[in-house]
């Protein structure tokens, strides 16, 4: 049964690190190895999932505005060159891979191992990509579909915890020359489609288990509250950190978490 302080604390790690490129599986698996706590649930990952939800969509609300009517022309025909059909193209491999994949996946791919070194691998990569965006011209234009079939393939490495979808998107996005504040926004932006996915997923399975709320209904409204606000202004500091400091401190951040989560592996 999760308390408060168990309930704020995941709720808070699941708002950081849901937009930061350093990947929420591999801090959520942390209370649990360092302070022994019980798994959360379906319920209590769909609550929080959910306020993470709520907080793209409030940020991005303007933008959200002008999606739709701006993939069709007036007189109804799509307007594929839009950035709502360039969020659709670059979700439908994720759709696609989670579909044939799920099922392994979980069986085979949740280990704590396979989460360190995924958080250090894709940490390389991301520095890979920061160091070379910084060495070419930088692309201002809008996601192209080439690119945004690509950063939607990458996505499909988020499937594997430990890897980050932001931070497989950032980089891929970064690696094809977009500038760090548009290849963000896109990621953060794609994660609208994906995070509810994850949801109704969580969700269909959390019923068809007829699992029951690992905590009474106020703690469950206080964490998605907690993960909405900590989300919400995680992305808006995350935006100000890109101009002031760039991306290389989360590499280096990943690259020592991975070893502390090798070192927990060798340990156990």
């Amino acid at each position: 049964m999760v308390n408060w302080i168990e309930a704020a604390a995941l709720a808070l790690i699941q708002g950081l690190s849901e937009f930061l490129p350093i990947s929420s599986s591999a801090h959520l698996v942390l209370p649990s190895l360092l302070l022994g706590w019980d798994d959360q649930g379906l319920f209590f990952d769909v609550v929080v999932h959910f306020g993470t939800l709520l907080s793209v969509l409030f940020y991005f609300r303007r933008d959200l505005v002008s999606l739709l009517p701006g993939a069709f022309s007036s007189k109804g025909v799509p307007n594929w060159q839009s950035e709502f059909w360039m969020i659709v193209l670059a979700t439908m491999p994720v759709v696609l891979a989670g579909y044939l994949a799920a099922g392994f996946i979980a069986q085979e791919l949740r280990g704590l191992g396979v989460i360190a070194t995924t958080t250090l691998v894709f940490g390389v990569l991301l520095g890979v990509s920061v160091t070379r965006n910084q060495r070419v011209s930088t692309i201002s234009a809008p996601i192209s579909w080439r690119a945004a079939l690509f950063i939607g393939v990458a996505q499909m490495f988020a499937l594997i915890p430990g890897v980050s979808r932001s931070g497989v998107t950032i980089t891929a996005g970064l690696w094809l020359g977009y500038e760090p504040k548009a290849a963000t926004r896109f990621s953060f932006l794609l994660s609208i489609p994906v995070i509810l996915g994850a949801i109704s997923f969580m969700l269909v399975e959390a019923l068809g288990g007829i699992e029951s709320p690992p905590a009474d209904w106020s703690i469950l409204a206080f964490a998605l509250i907690a993960a909405a606000v900590s989300a919400y202004f995680t992305i808006a500091f995350f935006f100000r950190l890109i101009d002031r400091i760039g991306l290389m401190p989360f590499v280096w951040y990943r690259l020592a978490l991975g070893i502390v989560l090798f070192g927990i592996v060798f340990i156990q």
